[in-house]
């Protein structure tokens, strides 16, 4: 053979006139598993002589990845906690509010690639450690920017971002390295139990930190101490475990990192991965919008039906909101990622595409409900929280089942770059920009209203509505991926098991040895 005919794709050594040997593991055959969506299950005896870690050990060090990215997304959210009195402080309006956030996400999403292409590549440990001390160290910082000095406030912000992209890209590839199918997916759920608890605590402790020393910026201080405490941990606890070895056959070669630029021409031609990004991008927008302006809507609601007195200059602002947001969001968190990781687990038995199914049933059931928060906030607030309680658990039933979809149609040596460019297109498309836009759109809507505390309600309520339109289409990203999942993984299960090498771009075909020659057929004929 010559030209593309001469790259095998699928090599194998022995066969039979008929195809893939039947004796394959994860191929068609008597012998093989035709109906398993897994790699080979170890058990906790064969995992502790892969990675070199014990039971014990593994679970301690998903206890510490977990405790980090709580604080992750507690310190992500304190400045949520005490928006209205840095609104004041600053004197500054929605949209200078909603570049905070933007900022942030922004650094954060550009510095992501570069973690990946280091985490799929050096030592994870230590990319983690140096990048959560810096960020602890920006952090404590920006709590003694004057008032004078909103650039500063800013440009700290964008800093902070490159502490969390160290960490948020690299840490679920650890777990994956300990622990395979429905253990994995179970320690997953912890990790993302983290996302909407610390988002809530750190809703909580901005609040109440405030509302105990008398000034907002003794909330931005509680973290980096916290920060601390994590680098510590990481250095004592945390191991480098082989990557993608718990999912190798024991007779497999190991995995060895390509090129950047073959990761991502592989990542653009995985249809599962593009499509499940989309739709995490939907769930970023709206999560990203609700974390930075549901407080101050709330605020604003209870004002217009009197049941609170307006912010005014010079006044400390009520955080009972953001108190009580705070607590939904742990709550509905905690809720929604058991609920769909739950939903999902009993699913897959009899329906392989269960996955994204449950992600995109859980946008879409979002949407109405939230929308419904929003419509309800000017007669009865009680009726607004009510519908927030329920859009959010359903939006946070896909944060597990979606780094699982990640972890499972990807091969190892390309996670942390997939993780990093998942995070780059979610936050380019979703909360980089969406509390900015939020807030844009509410400031132009009041600047064509007469001054009054009810336009400033109805324009951040118009404007929030559009998050119930992108959660419509982030589940429609989800159903396109149940159309996909199947064979992406599939073709990942036989990478890592050494059965399939990567062919040219064009290349769509594979080569089957059969007595001494080589044939070429589609993927299609050994992804069934």
């Amino acid at each position: 053979m010559s030209g593309s005919d001469s790259t095998p794709f699928l090599s194998q050594a022995d066969d039979t006139d008929d195809g893939p040997a039947p004796g394959t593991p994860g191929l068609p055959g008597p012998m093989g598993n035709p109906k398993s969506e897994d790699p080979e299950v170890l058990d906790r005896e064969g995992l502790q002589r892969i990675t070199g870690l014990s039971s014990g050990r593994s679970a301690l060090i998903v206890a510490v990845l977990c405790y980090i990215n709580l604080l992750n997304y507690m310190d992500r959210f304190t400045v949520a906690g005490v928006l209205p009195d840095i609104e004041q402080f600053f004197a500054i309006g929605d949209g200078s509010s909603g570049l905070i956030q933007t900022v942030f996400i922004s650094s954060y999403m550009v510095l992501a690639p570069v973690f990946g292409y280091l985490g799929d590549r050096y030592n994870r440990k230590y990319l983690m450690c140096g990048g959560i001390a810096f960020w602890s160290l920006v952090t404590l910082g920006s709590s003694f920017i004057p008032r004078e000095r909103f650039w500063l406030l800013l440009l700290t912000r964008g800093l902070v971002g490159v502490g969390e992209a160290s960490y948020s890209t690299i840490a679920p590839t650890l777990i994956a390295d300990l622990f395979v199918a429905d253990q994995r997916s179970r320690m997953l759920s912890v990790f993302y139990f983290a996302i909407p608890v610390g988002s809530g605590l750190g809703y909580i402790a901005g609040s109440k930190v405030k509302d105990v020393a008398g000034d907002w910026h003794w909330a931005l201080r509680v973290t980096p101490g916290l920060g601390v405490l994590a680098v510590v941990l990481l250095f004592l606890v945390v191991r480098e475990p082989p990557r993608g070895a718990v999912e190798r056959h024991s007779d497999s070669p190991p995995l060895n990192p390509t090129s950047w630029w073959a990761d991502l021409r592989a990542l653009a031609r995985n249809p599962s991965f593009i499509l499940s990004s989309l739709g995490f991008t939907a769930v970023a927008f709206v999560t990203g919008s609700l974390a930075l302006w549901a407080p101050a809507f709330l605020l604003r609601s209870r004002v217009v039906l009197g049941e609170t007195p307006p912010c005014l200059p010079g006044d400390s602002c009520s955080s009972s909101d953001s108190l009580i947001f705070g607590l939904i969001t742990c709550l509905t968190g905690v809720l929604g990622v058991g609920l769909g990781v739950e939903i999902s687990h009993r699913l897959r038995r009899s329906n392989p595409r269960a996955d994204p199914l449950v992600c995109a049933a859980g946008l879409l059931g979002s949407a109405p409900f939230l929308f419904l928060s929003l419509a309800s906030a000017r007669g009865s607030i009680v009726a607004t929280y009510i519908f927030i309680f329920i859009g959010e658990t359903l939006l946070s039933m896909n944060w597990a089942i979606v780094a699982d979809i990640l972890l499972y149609v990807v091969i190892p040596t390309r996670r942390s770059t997939a993780e990093a460019f998942q995070i780059v297109l979610s936050h380019l498309l979703g909360d980089a920009g969406s509390p900015y836009l939020i807030g844009s759109i509410s400031d132009r809507l009041r600047r064509g209203w007469p001054p009054s505390f009810l336009s400033e309600f109805r324009a951040l309520q118009f404007s929030l509505m559009l998050c119930a339109f992108v959660g419509a289409l982030g589940g429609a990203a989800f159903l396109g991926t149940a159309i996909f999942i199947e064979g992406d993984r599939r073709r990942a299960q036989l990478h890592v098991q050494g059965l399939l090498q990567e062919a040219g771009p064009a290349d769509d075909r594979i080569v089957v040895p059969q007595r001494g020659r080589s044939t070429r057929v589609p993927v299609s004929s050994v992804l069934i």
